[in-house]
């Protein structure tokens, strides 16, 4: 049996770049089994929930998940906030799936140097950042309001095993690129990130072979925009990883270009994951067939890779967007006043040149 894909397209423009990708996964070649399944606001608005059981069932057995994107202004007020896309359906997957490692590249593509803020050498940079994705202030409790709802509480908590499991999976993919990994945390004011730096000072002990260093949240967001390419890991925890991941990805042009895994333990000697891009669902062009579907479709080789294990088809995919990027395809968001071409496009020049 192939290994089998839940496919979750979600909202917004989720369906468009998910239609692209498994089109491109189908002309590299992989021998996938895939399956579609609701999430999200589509979820809710069909079965009154954003993460139906059945969606978790399936991604349970599944071997990886390819997800496009959740929510929209539609759901922004649904009540109670449990169940809200982003807070019904994406917080409780990663838990449940135990997907507690996200992996962000953050990488300019020489195609498209002059799409970056930053201009010249400074623009070319090419780092990862490794977040812890199932503790912090995003699952900490209680969350809550009190007085009345004049008073908001929510607790930031991280337990040392948390923050051994994710210092290790930065020293995994640290020992496939520069073998220099930053720490960045806010150990100058909270509890949880001196037992953060403490940890990540045992695991520095532990692994001579990587080069370890601290950052404050603060300097590293003022450091990304002043020399990115300074940088080839950064570890952090779940909410600092959020900011400066997309910090990160709009240094190299548009959030329409960067995968994304959110990988757990391994299962029958694989490493399970959840792959999405890192943009959201952008519901002002959905269906205009505008999106930008390469995020996507490198999330996708991303899983190949790490998951399924067909590291040549992942190359191909990878070549075959540098190819068309430079062939002059470009969808609106990376145009730059150029002619753009559409989704659907964008999907046909990659697989062409596959």
């Amino acid at each position: 049996m192939p290994p089998l894909v839940a496919v979750l397209p979600g909202d917004g423009i989720g369906p468009e770049v998910v239609r692209e990708t498994l089109k491109v996964l189908r002309a590299a070649g992989a021998a996938l089994e895939f399956e579609e399944a609701l999430i999200g606001g589509a979820a809710y608005d069909a079965t009154g929930h954003p993460l139906p059981p059945e969606t978790l069932a399936l991604c349970k057995r599944a071997d990886a998940v390819l997800l496009g994107a959740v929510g929209g202004p539609k759901w922004d007020k649904v009540e109670p906030p449990s169940m809200r896309p982003e807070v019904g359906a994406l917080l409780p997957l990663r838990a449940e799936l135990g997907l507690f490692a996200n992996i962000r590249p953050a990488k300019t593509l020489p195609q498209l140097a002059d799409a970056s803020p930053l201009k010249g050498e400074d623009a070319l940079m090419d780092l990862i950042v490794v977040r812890e994705l199932t503790g912090g202030i995003y699952f900490g409790k209680p969350r809550e309001r009190r007085d009345g709802g004049e008073t908001a509480l929510d607790t930031c908590v991280y337990s040392r095993h948390e923050v051994e499991r994710i210092t290790d999976a930065a020293i995994e993919v640290a020992r496939t690129r520069g073998k220099r990994i930053v720490s960045v945390d806010k150990a100058n004011v909270l509890e949880t990130s001196r037992l953060w730096r403490e940890t990540v000072d045992r695991k520095a002990a532990e692994n001579p072979d990587i080069e370890f260093s601290h950052m404050l949240v603060d300097n590293c967001a003022m450091q990304l925009v002043r020399n990115p390419r300074q940088f080839d890991v950064i570890l952090t925890e779940n909410m600092f990883g959020d900011i400066l991941s997309d910090e990160a990805s709009m240094i190299t042009g548009s959030l329409g270009l960067l995968p994304s895994a959110s990988l757990g333990a391994s299962r029958y000697g694989k490493r399970f994951g959840l792959y999405e891009p890192i943009h959201g669902s952008a519901p002002d062009i959905a269906g205009q067939d505008k999106a930008n579907p390469i995020a996507t479709i490198l999330s996708a080789a991303m899983m190949l890779r790490f998951t399924i294990g067909d590291s040549a088809a992942a190359d191909r995919i990878e070549s075959a967007v540098g190819k068309a990027l430079d062939s002059g395809a470009r969808t609106a968001d990376i145009a730059r006043g150029e002619p753009a071409i559409g989704c659907a496009a964008m999907g046909d020049a990659i697989v062409s040149r596959l």
